[in-house]
């Protein structure tokens, strides 16, 4: 019997033994996913985090068509998108090859861990994968790994393990708090593709420019293969391995009977077509406008200690008061109390630009720069000692301006930090180097000295563009230079530079508020001033039949006669041409001095459209306007934006200059346009201007549906043509302009310069001048 009962007491011994064996791992990872989903075991997302995981956006600019132009971002270029922008395709690739069980388990595939352990563990096989949902893998994006790095390789396993039993608890969680649809969408938004593209709606815009809606079967296919390894299956660097990827994913698709063998066949022999573009904020459309915004709208209110100068301070500060997009991020806060970030709000800035005309204008500036002006300029430096420079400049000057952009640079910058004396850095200079270098023709791969890659980027010739709605200040169009990856500054508005004769028309604008009409005769002859003990006599660009005779104003206008200007500034003074000028919002210092008529003072592109649009609006000012609204992430909209409209002067003053503005396209400097066959081309008013030597050519546009600015010449003044012909405003400026109406004229859906500007009530001044048949053989009355 003792023995009977010992064996019993055994029994219950070896009984209890086996079943603490036996529970005992199975209490152990209950309590480890108990610990684990409390949070004891380290950070666990709460119920807050899952419902708002925090990612990085970035902030999107649209055009006012409805065009995606780029995005700003500081570490993730991401953007979400609901499931319903989602192309079916990617759905069912992304099922096909991740997870093909995804709709039958709740975040955790138990058939799909067990076959990964036997394939993996009992077979040997290394290339079965780690059996993880889609689900596992969007905790693992949401809520990233320990990267910690355990020398002990026991705790860095134990820490895996931990963590891998993590993203179990997190994918039960998404399952149970979001549908299939939303986890789906959530994985797609936040998975990379590489190449500067986080999340579905990047890559699609980034390989093949579209929205992720309208992927094609093999396009959704390319992009599904790329999660496994983007830069070996990326279509653009690796197109080889990307095809036999996609092809792999087709296959998937098509076991999972989501593609027929018909379409397997047919779409499995397509070849991949890419229509790549670089997701860089320097690339794309109108950069140099999403750049303009991302400065202005993170300004941080003007210090006066941070100025050089008190007129930018004051100028800055007054735009700071009066602009709305001026600081905008941090004149706003969010719901927490906290400022906008640009770079990872998520922000929609939907701007004013037209996408259709803005590529009209890009197309404009690098057909006429390319073709026509850097060539041009190109023969006529051939040789020239001292090549880009002015002839005239001493080898001494040369080498100084070569210095001091030498200076400028960040090699320089990097070589002098560390400790080289500038003897050093020269030689250094003067060594070749591998570079990519900017042409008309694409980026060029090359070998120079970084010395002579100074001297090659001064003879690329520079342009600006502007186009603005007058009655609205919407701005269409916004070029700031060639290529904002290699000319980082902006044409429109940073640069100031002289605008020659396009500052006319503010003079005349004087004389016609005062009585003047555009039939006043005035005598086309030289004026003296007279400066202290000295004289002055402005001087005529080239010599003309109507010289020394009586002419009337707006044929003064159209010839750009200086000494017209000259005897009108004598009818009043220096001073009070520039008070009008600064009223009009030209907003740059402008000396009161007789050479005021030549247009040496140096202004903004911005502010001179502004100004002109004043001819077309029926006196009234209207302050560009470059975003038309911003929403928050959600699509709330959290500011609009509209103009600021001033009466400047009076409407019949506005037309009478208007109509003079048309006479110089109809028989003046403007009269090159005709070459152009632009359609109602007698609604059109214009301006050209050309600095001194040449230096800078202007065109200025009116009509009552687009007022345009065109700037073109090189980095400095030092850097123009040898002659007035090739050199004018005329030649540089006007062309782009009429290249510009030509791509509009092309594109049906664009309607511009359909309608006149009406004649104010009341207006009875008589535009028929006795002397028009002795003025021109053109008839003005065409015009009207």
């Amino acid at each position: 019997m003792q023995n009977l009962k010992n064996m019993k007491d055994r029994h219950k011994k070896y009984l209890k033994i086996f079943w603490i064996i036996f529970l005992s791992p199975v209490v152990f990872f209950i309590l480890l996913f108990f610990f684990i989903s409390m949070g004891w075991l380290g950070f666990m997302p709460t119920f807050e985090d899952l419902e708002n995981p925090e990612r990085n956006l970035a902030s999107e600019f649209y055009s006012e068509d409805g065009v995606i132009m780029g995005t700003v971002y500081k570490t993730e270029n991401r953007n979400n998108i609901e499931y319903q922008d989602l192309s079916p395709y990617l759905v069912q690739a992304l099922i096909a090859r991740e997870d093909q069980r995804f709709k039958k388990h709740s975040g955790i595939d138990g058939p799909g861990l067990l076959r990964v352990f036997g394939k993996t563990v009992l077979m040997g096989k290394t290339n079965e994968g780690g059996g993880s949902t889609i689900t596992q893998q969007l905790a693992k994006n949401l809520f990233p790994r320990d990267t910690s790095d355990y020398s002990l390789g026991f705790i860095k396993n134990a820490a895996l393990a931990l963590t891998k039993f993590k993203e179990w608890v997190i994918a039960v969680k998404l399952e149970r708090n979001y549908s299939k649809e939303e986890i789906i969408t959530m994985y797609l938004n936040t998975v990379s593709f590489g190449s500067e593209a986080y999340g579905i709606k990047a890559a699609a815009r980034n390989f093949f420019s579209k929205s992720p809606d309208s992927l094609k079967i093999e396009e959704a296919a390319v992009l599904i293969g790329m999660l496994k390894a983007t830069t070996k299956y990326n279509p653009k660097r690796n197109p080889e391995n990307a095809l036999i990827r996609r092809n792999s994913v087709l296959s998937k698709m098509y076991e999972q009977d989501f593609l027929t063998k018909n379409q397997y066949d047919s779409v499995s022999k397509i070849p991949i077509i890419l229509k790549y573009q670089s997701l860089s904020y320097d690339m794309g459309m109108a950069t140099y406008f999403r750049e303009y915004l991302r400065k202005i709208m993170t300004c941080n209110k003007p210090q006066r200690s941070k100025y050089k100068n008190m007129e930018s301070y004051k100028m800055d500060s007054t735009q700071w008061a009066t602009d709305p997009l001026y600081g905008w991020c941090n004149k706003n806060l969010k719901p927490d109390g906290t400022p906008y970030d640009l770079y990872s709000d998520g922000l929609k800035i939907y701007t004013t630009i037209d996408s259709r005309i803005q590529k009209c204008a890009e197309d404009a500036v690098t057909e006429h720069l390319s073709k026509t002006v850097q060539p041009k300029y190109n023969k006529a430096c051939k040789g020239a000692k001292n090549g880009p420079f002015d002839p005239k400049m001493t080898k001494e000057k040369v080498k100084d301006r070569i210095m001091f952009y030498m200076r400028g640079t960040d090699r320089y910058r990097n070589l002098h930090n560390a400790g080289l004396s500038e003897d050093e850095i020269i030689k250094i200079f003067k060594e070749p180097a591998d570079m990519k270098v900017f042409s008309w023709k694409g980026e060029i791969d090359t070998t120079m000295t970084p010395w002579d890659s100074i001297i090659y980027y001064k003879y690329l010739f520079r342009s600006s563009f502007m186009a603005m709605e007058p009655k609205t200040g919407k701005v269409k169009a916004y070029v700031g230079g060639p290529s904002l990856k290699y000319f980082k500054y902006d044409g429109v508005t940073q640069q100031q530079r002289q605008v020659g004769s396009t500052i006319k028309p503010f003079l005349y604008t004087l004389a016609m508020q005062n009585g003047f009409t555009p039939c006043t005769m005035a005598p086309n002859v030289p004026i003296i001033f007279e400066l202290g003990d000295t004289v002055w006599t402005p001087k005529n660009s080239d010599k003309s039949k109507f010289d020394g005779k009586m002419i009337s104003l707006r044929l003064g206008l159209s010839l750009s006669s200086n000494y017209i200007s000259a005897w009108l500034l004598k009818q009043f003074s220096e001073q009070a041409v520039v008070d009008l000028i600064n009223k009009m919002g030209i907003r740059s210092h402008i000396e009161p001095v007789p050479s005021v008529i030549y247009g040496t003072s140096e202004v903004y592109m911005y502010d001179m459209v502004s100004a002109y649009s004043i001819f077309a609006n029926a006196g009234v000012c209207s302050q560009p306007v470059f975003v038309n609204r911003i929403e928050d992430k959600n699509g709330n909209v959290i500011s609009t934006f509209k103009t600021q409209n001033l009466e400047v002067i009076d409407a019949n003053t506005a037309y009478l200059m208007y109509q003079m503005l048309k006479y110089v396209i109809a028989s003046g400097t403007g009269y090159p346009l005709h070459n152009y066959k632009i359609e109602n081309l007698n609604r059109i008013g214009g301006k050209t201007g050309t600095t001194q030597q040449h230096a800078d050519g202007w065109f200025m546009s009116v009509s009552p549906d687009l007022v345009t600015g065109t700037w073109v010449g090189g980095e400095e003044a030092t850097i123009h043509f040898r002659n007035l012909a090739d050199g004018s405003g005329a030649a540089m400026a006007l062309p782009i302009f009429g290249l510009f109406m030509q791509n509009i004229q092309k594109d049906k859906s664009i309607q511009i310069n359909q309608t006149d500007l009406p004649k104010p009530e009341g207006f009875n001044v008589d535009f028929n001048c006795p002397s028009v048949k002795e003025e021109s053989e053109r008839d003005y009355k065409e015009l009207f």
